[in-house]
């Protein structure tokens, strides 16, 4: 039983270790990847919490002292959590009345290049029919795999690449103004097109996928960041509806995608609602919310859903957004103080070096 103990305390020290280690500010991947399982580390610090409570007697100086830190640490997680349960203040509120004219259904899914299970994939867009729809990681194969779309979508922007960061754009309503842009990486396509609403109403549309700090893609996180701040920056300096969708490389809680919506004003649908992990889709316990949509404080919610997986690493994402002119006077919407938006210009000036 002693040596029990003694890996309770070995293991509790770890997963406060990883806890901490997502403070330190520095772009390097091993600071940035233990933000990703943040409810990971709170059920892993809670069993051995009660483990150790329950087994063994809590008379010493170390002992007490190493439960007070491990309890710290669950309330910490707790608090890093709290705002991503139904118990928390949802930041998007729900629609109370349909208005169909100006409504948009939008799927995002991030396929896995090397999945070829197309015809999974298709049958999943048939059967939930979105008005817009954002494939990420798709080669030419996938391009040619799900041309039969274009008969439903008449407005499309593909970008099929081999590096696992191309995009397929599709969509029922009319796309305008559209173009691919290449913000951080000559190799790392994003796209900006305004979606014209079935009511008329013009929508900024932003889709993004930047690379993740992780060793294999990129060792630091200063290009994602970047990527995403400067998207950031664009939204909040134009006056429309807006709606920023894609695989971010980064989880709903952490320092970067905080920032993001306090540069840009945009509301995380999640907040108040739950996690809709959406990554790994074959690891159940190693699950986190990589995909996105943010959308301006002029639209409300209809749905949000994560769907069936088709032998892809993520799980496709559905959201449903009304545009309400009011809307805006009724949600909060986010802003950064002065240290963030230094932060924020700091990170996007370090990028560019």
């Amino acid at each position: 039983m002693l040596s029990f103990k003694y890996a309770l305390e070995i293991f509790g020290g770890i997963i406060v270790l990883f806890s901490i280690i997502p403070l330190i500010r520095h772009d390097f991947w091993a600071f940035r990847v233990f933000e990703y399982p943040r409810l990971q580390k709170l059920l892993l610090n809670l069993l051995i919490l009660i483990l150790y409570v329950s087994l063994f007697p809590i008379s010493g100086m170390f002992e007490t002292i190493f439960t007070a830190v491990v309890s710290a640490n669950v309330f910490y997680l707790v608090y890093q959590i709290f705002p991503f349960t139904f118990f928390a203040r949802k930041a998007l509120l729900k629609a109370s009345a349909q208005d169909q004219e100006n409504q948009i259904r939008i799927i995002s899914s991030n396929v896995f290049q090397d999945n070829r299970n197309t015809a999974g994939c298709l049958a999943m867009l048939e059967k939930h029919d979105p008005d817009l729809i954002l494939l990420l990681e798709t080669d030419q194969y996938w391009n040619e795999g799900t041309k039969k779309l274009q008969e439903k979508y008449p407005y499309q922007v593909l970008v099929p690449l081999e590096n696992t960061y191309g995009m397929l754009l599709y969509s029922k309503l009319e796309l305008v103004d559209s173009e691919v842009r290449y913000l951080v990486d000559n190799e790392i396509p994003s796209i900006k097109a305004q979606v014209k609403l079935s009511s008329g109403k013009m929508v900024q549309l932003y889709c993004v996928h930047p690379t993740p700090p992780v060793p294999g893609e990129n060792m630091y996180s200063t290009e994602r960041d970047k990527e995403l701040l400067l998207v950031a920056k664009e939204v909040k300096g134009k006056n429309m509806p807006t709606i920023v969708v894609g695989d971010l490389n980064d989880v709903a809680w952490s320092y970067t995608t905080n920032l993001f919506t306090k540069i840009s004003g945009l509301l995380d649908p999640r907040k108040g609602r739950g996690f809709f992990n959406t990554f790994h889709a074959k690891y159940p316990f190693l699950r986190f919310p990589l995909d996105h949509v943010f959308c301006s404080t002029d639209f409300k919610l209809i749905s949000l859903k994560r769907l069936e997986n088709f032998n892809s690493d993520h799980f496709p994402i559905l959201i449903a957004l009304q545009y309400e002119k009011q809307a805006d006077l009724e949600q909060e919407e986010p802003e950064a103080d002065e240290e963030e938006k230094e932060l924020a210009e700091e990170k996007i000036n370090k990028a560019t070096d």
